[in-house]
């Protein structure tokens, strides 16, 4: 649990009702942060002014961060990410929300080599030596619940951090304030079934998909993901 800290207000993106904040948000309320959303599935949605908050947690989906033709709301998100990189607020993306921050940074975003579904290990990049805390939080290699078939390009000025056996481009830092996890740390065993009723269908025979039932059995991984994206949020909001 943090330090001495200033209480923060702290904003989210959704996109499905299906992938929330999981872990992250009772974090944040122990931490005593105020805690609001934009939901963008939700009609009439509203997206706050930028200068009314300190950090952005931009979340996961199933959808692609070129589908503004399916999902109009992409635009004015991407160009409110854009702004808060901008204007120095601290930004978090997770899964698609990494991919977003990367197409914000400049980066592209294209199908990734393997689709990754399930627990599998990370592996710090020698790059990833020059954020030392994070390369500590890595190091020995931790098992992290995967749910992407896209990968981002890491974007110039840029730290890669991690890697799989499947795809690289697992994790960059951007700066003190910009991470992105292309992986799912703030999983919960109730998160982690709902991507599974949700998601069943993406469930294929592949090398790197694995099947509904070793996921459930695998959940005694959830303590370490939640106690490293613990440990993140602590330096990314210190």
């Amino acid at each position: 649990m943090p330090a001495d800290h200033n209480p923060m207000n702290v904003h989210y993106l959704q996109h499905v009702p299906f992938e929330g904040p999981g872990y992250i948000e009772p974090w944040l309320k122990k931490a005593g942060h105020s805690i609001s959303a934009t939901r963008l599935y939700e009609a009439g949605f509203k997206l706050p002014g930028v200068d009314t908050i300190d950090a952005l947690i931009v979340m996961g989906g199933p959808m692609g961060v070129y589908d503004e033709h399916i999902y109009p709301w992409l635009l004015p998100e991407k160009a409110f990410i854009e702004d808060c990189i901008r204007s120095g607020r601290k930004v978090l993306g997770i899964c698609l929300g990494a991919q977003l921050t990367a197409v914000c940074l400049g980066a592209k975003v294209h199908p990734a080599p393997n689709k990754e579904i399930g627990w599998f290990p990370v592996i710090p990049t020698p790059s990833s030596k020059t954020v030392p805390w994070l390369y500590e939080l890595f190091r020995d290699k931790p098992v992290v619940f995967h749910w992407h078939g896209d990968q981002f390009g890491i974007p110039a000025g840029c730290v890669d951090l991690l890697s799989s056996a499947a795809n690289i481009n697992q994790a960059f830092y951007y700066n003190e304030k910009v991470i992105a996890l292309q992986f799912h740390l703030e999983v919960t065993e109730k998160s982690m079934q709902l991507m599974l009723e949700h998601g069943a269908g993406e469930l294929t025979v592949a090398p790197h998909v694995q099947t509904a039932g070793r996921i459930s059995a695998e959940t005694y991984y959830i303590e370490k993901c939640n106690r490293i994206m613990s440990a993140i949020l602590d330096h990314w909001l210190g």
